[in-house]
């Protein structure tokens, strides 16, 4: 397993879902995390699981498409632990609609929080990463960068992220800094409830025609991207870069 002892992480939309089991996952192994949410008390509960459990958390309310508030906590989090290692991208929101119904604000809202906060989180930490030559960065993209009905805002922008990740690697890589996207399938969470509730059906009903369509038989659950996030993240993934990681139960192939 890799070992994040001395390595400071930063997970944007870590108060909840599969942020939240990422910021988990790499204080379990060693890292000292700084949780950041637009939600503040989703931050420090998160925080304070992770203490509790005897890991190195602190927690930082932050509107990822601020400039003002990333810098602060970016900033806030090198004070108080001397570093900034890894980032992981992973801040989203979901406004879905058919694109006759889309409307402006739809559009934007999607946009800025995925990839404007991606872009002001990614060129505040790598100041810091270029400083120690040491860094990666890992962003959450999704299935739906390949289309997905109902999501040309979603879709749009998470495809985007692969395009961002791929030019962080391009220019980021002589400065010791990698740059890897993960493409979740289906994963269970507050958010995708929501998403079930909302087309009518259950989230017990979206689990069970997700299984049967992937060999794995099975829907994803947070665990399997914190895996994943890991893997990109870990010290020994330094000849890894510029790559983007489907994690999706096999989707499609039967």
């Amino acid at each position: 397993m890799p070992d994040f002892t001395n390595r400071v992480a930063v997970v944007t939309g870590g108060g909840q879902g599969i942020g939240a089991e990422v910021s988990r996952h790499l204080a379990a192994h060693g890292a000292n995390v700084a949780v950041i949410d637009l939600a503040g008390d989703n931050a420090k509960a998160v925080a304070a699981e992770i203490t509790a459990a005897g890991g190195t958390a602190a927690a930082f309310a932050a509107d990822v498409t601020s400039r003002a508030d990333l810098s602060a906590a970016i900033d806030g989090t090198v004070d108080l632990y001397g570093g900034l290692h890894i980032l992981v991208n992973n801040a989203g929101v979901i406004r879905d609609n058919l694109l006759f119904r889309m409307t402006d604000e739809d559009w934007s809202t999607v946009m800025d929080v995925h990839l404007r906060g991606a872009f002001l989180a990614s060129q505040l930490a790598q100041r810091h990463m270029v400083e120690a030559g040491y860094g990666r960065i890992v962003s959450m993209s999704s299935t739906s960068a390949l289309g997905n009905r109902g999501q040309a805002n979603y879709s749009t922008a998470k495809a985007g992220l692969q395009g961002f990740t791929k030019t962080l690697a391009v220019e980021l890589g002589p400065f010791g800094i990698t740059a890897n996207a993960i493409a979740p399938g289906f994963v269970e969470t507050a958010m995708t409830a929501a998403t079930a509730a909302r087309v009518g059906t259950t989230i017990e009903e979206m689990r069970e025609g997700v299984a049967a369509t992937v060999p794995v038989r099975r829907g994803g659950l947070p665990a399997d991207i914190a895996n994943a996030v890991a893997f990109f993240a870990a010290e020994e993934s330094g000849y890894v870069t510029g790559q983007v990681l489907y994690v999706d139960g096999g989707h499609g192939l039967i």
